[in-house]
């Protein structure tokens, strides 16, 4: 499985939506995305790429895109295999 993959199936099991939808997700776009689902997020994220991210970068991700860009810059994860 890609890391894309695994990033992506982070959020459609976070907040039970398809792949497809995943990518459009910002912070509170769905219901399910509020505090509670942010935490659950960033625990499968940390499962799903054996990292432990920082504070400030838990707070900073706010959209799918935006986490992209913080595990890629941030704990060197490649997503472009």
């Amino acid at each position: 499985m890609s890391n894309l993959e695994k990033y992506t199936n982070a959020f459609v099991e976070a907040f039970e939506v398809t792949p497809q939808d995943a990518t459009n997700l910002k912070y509170q776009d769905i219901k399910a995305w509020d505090s509670v689902g942010h935490m659950g997020l960033v625990s499968a994220l940390e499962d799903a790429f054996d990292i432990m991210m920082e504070t400030e970068d838990i707070i900073d991700l706010s959209s799918f895109e935006k986490g992209k860009e913080i595990l890629s810059d941030k704990y060197e994860i490649d997503f472009s295999k």
